[in-house]
């Protein structure tokens, strides 16, 4: 024993080395508020593997009461597994973000709970930073919170399962081919809030005479396109321009409620300096939040969530085609953020005429592209 030198200890330049991990949360709501569920899972920051699922209803509720579910649940996910883990939550809720990383106040009730929730089960962790993401970069996430939704609640721990033996490998599946989607987005003609650029939403406005000349130049331009489908809006301005261009290419039309334009509640037919002077705070913080809605109407959000389902039922009932979408500026300002991978508040940087022609590809692997916004050419 003598001869056993002393414990040295650990040399003073040696630090305990926490392990890394991610979070990727998110949530949703079918209606906002309507019935809604998140869908977390927990990643080693290392080898990008999966380590814990999470995904539940959380009954009726907002798109941001949801997603804050969601990061509670990742959150308690990394402490079940390794509370002195660093933690990185990566989401692609901007609101969530800025408010856990302390930029914003949380005013909401119910989201003050949770975040308050979020923030105890944090301290317990070693680091925890908030980052956001585009919603592309969080489709597991998403996916996850869809299953709940859909009535599949998700609580696994892929850790503790068992490994796999070589006798459970399955033979690699051949390479599935990339499709893609080409999708050409066409505001309706002309109505007679138009010029005078009114607030127009949920009204039944018909085309006006120009609007109509619009339309009809617009079927002209889309007989150079290809295009096997039309799917448009119900509402009549631009249920009358589909019919007017589906009939020049023999097509039916389509339907689809969820490509309706932002209901704009009492801004409605008011230009914006009528907005302002009749409703001078709410149409400054409907202007300046996507999150907030028009008094008595929808915000960007929301349109935001229903365009969501619209471009995944499209992409999934039409996949490989080309497809024609007649809709409103709102709707396709969204489906231009999506694909280009940007925030909602694109809409407000993004200026489209009646009757132009915009034009997105989305490929099955995930990746988009913006190929045209704003044409008018057809129409001079």
């Amino acid at each position: 024993m003598r001869e056993l030198r002393p414990d040295p200890r650990p040399h003073r330049r040696v630090r305990t080395v926490s392990r890394r991990l991610v979070v990727e949360a998110d949530g949703g709501s079918r209606g906002n508020p309507g019935p809604a569920g998140y869908g977390a899972l927990v990643r080693d920051a290392t080898t990008g593997k999966v380590l814990a699922e999470r995904a539940e209803s959380v009954g009726r509720a907002t798109n941001n009461v949801a997603e804050y579910g969601g990061l509670v649940a990742g959150l308690q996910a990394v402490l079940d597994l390794d509370p002195g883990a660093d933690v990185e939550v990566r989401m692609d809720s901007k609101l969530v973000v800025e408010q856990m990383s302390g930029r914003w106040k949380v005013k909401h009730p119910d989201m003050q709970k949770l975040a308050l929730q979020a923030r105890a089960i944090a301290r317990q962790l070693g680091t925890v930073r908030y980052t956001w993401v585009p919603r592309a970069q969080n489709g597991a996430a998403d996916a996850l919170a869809n299953s709940a939704m859909d009535g599949r609640p998700v609580h696994r721990d892929l850790v503790a399962e068992p490994a796999t033996t070589e006798d459970d490998v399955q033979p690699v599946a051949e390479p599935v081919p990339t499709v893609t989607t080409l999708t050409h987005l066409l505001r309706h003609g002309r109505t007679e809030h138009t010029p005078e650029r009114r607030y127009s939403g949920r009204n039944d406005l018909p085309l006006s005479a120009i609007g109509r000349a619009e339309a009809e130049a617009a079927a002209v331009r889309a007989r150079e396109l290809g295009i096997e489908v039309v799917v448009a809006s119900p509402l009549r301005r631009t249920r009358e321009t589909a019919e007017v261009v589906a009939a020049v290419l023999g097509l039916p039309v389509q339907l689809d409620d969820d490509l309706v334009e932002l209901d704009f509640g009492e801004l409605e037919g008011l230009t914006a300096d009528e907005a302002r002077e009749k409703h001078p705070l709410a149409t400054r913080r409907f202007i300046a939040d996507v999150t907030v809605a028009a008094p008595g109407g929808e915000s960007v959000a929301d349109v935001a969530t229903r365009v969501g389902r619209a471009r995944a039922r499209l992409l999934r009932e039409h996949a490989g085609k080309t497809v024609l979408v007649v809709s409103h500026v709102t709707p396709i300002k969204l489906l231009l953020a999506a694909g280009l991978d940007v925030a909602d508040d694109v809409v407000h940087r993004v200026f489209l005429e009646a009757a132009s022609f915009c034009t997105v590809a989305w490929s099955s692997d995930g990746r988009s592209s913006v190929r045209l916004v704003n044409d008018t050419a057809h129409l001079r």
